[in-house]
């Protein structure tokens, strides 16, 4: 099955892709580096050399790169904070739904007076989730909250925000959006690595979050190990 998929900085840490062959590909907004086999690529959002923050990631070269290269069904899967305390740390979630109210959307209609329906097409998660089954539970209809990033929300955003939708982080409102307009099918799976600010009493800052992303490290590489599976 040709898919594409895109993660973050666990897959940085993962030896599931050191064999893959590093590739690159230039599109109207930048050169795209990705690795690939057989039918699969996977795209480092951040990309593969020094890792970009979220506000300054080139999303519409990645999601360009994708289309020019032939893939119209993408696997997401995204880092998280958790504003529900009945998704603890550790926790696998799907979004079918998203705020994005921080900052505009990527787009690719800046010459064109052209606007679409936002969405996440999710249509392989379905599959994805019964193959998955039993040994990793996903919870399904989820919403996302896009924050600007690249600092941690405060204690204050987060009790406005809990409100709005089930997790919080700072990429993927703005790849569904490009994959939308392009016709590309974004599947969202997202792996919650912490407790956003202040909920459950939890303090966070970049040390204490690097380190909660490494505990969730042998679930990332399982899971990935079985979508391989699952899509090969």
């Amino acid at each position: 099955m040709k898919i594409a998929f895109i993660s973050g900085t666990s897959i940085v840490n993962s030896p599931l892709f050191s064999a893959w062959e590093v590739r690159s590909v230039e599109t109207k907004y930048g050169e795209v580096t990705y690795k690939a086999r057989g039918e699969h690529v996977l795209l480092n959002r951040h990309g593969f050399g020094t890792p970009l923050p979220p506000h300054a990631i080139n999303y519409r070269a990645n999601v360009r790169a994708l289309a020019d290269l032939g893939f119209r069904d993408v696997v997401s899967l995204n880092s998280v904070g958790s504003l529900k305390p009945e998704l603890p740390p550790g926790s696998l979630v799907s979004c079918d739904d998203y705020v994005a109210l921080q900052q505009g959307p990527a787009t690719f209609f800046d010459d064109e007076l052209k606007g679409g329906a936002p969405g996440i097409a999710n249509h392989l998660i379905p599959l994805i989730v019964e193959k998955l089954a039993p040994e990793i539970r996903v919870e399904m209809g989820k919403v996302y909250v896009q924050m600007r990033g690249p600092r941690f929300e405060t204690k204050a955003e987060i009790c406005v925000i809990k409100n709005w939708g089930d997790v919080v982080g700072m990429t993927a409102a703005h790849e569904a959006d490009l994959c939308t307009e392009l016709g590309l099918n974004y599947n969202s799976l997202a792996i919650v690595d912490n407790y956003a600010n202040g909920l459950e009493g939890t303090e966070i800052d970049f040390a204490k979050f690097k380190d909660l992303v490494k505990d969730n490290q042998a679930k990332v590489n399982r899971l990935f190990v079985r979508l391989l599976e699952i899509l090969g």
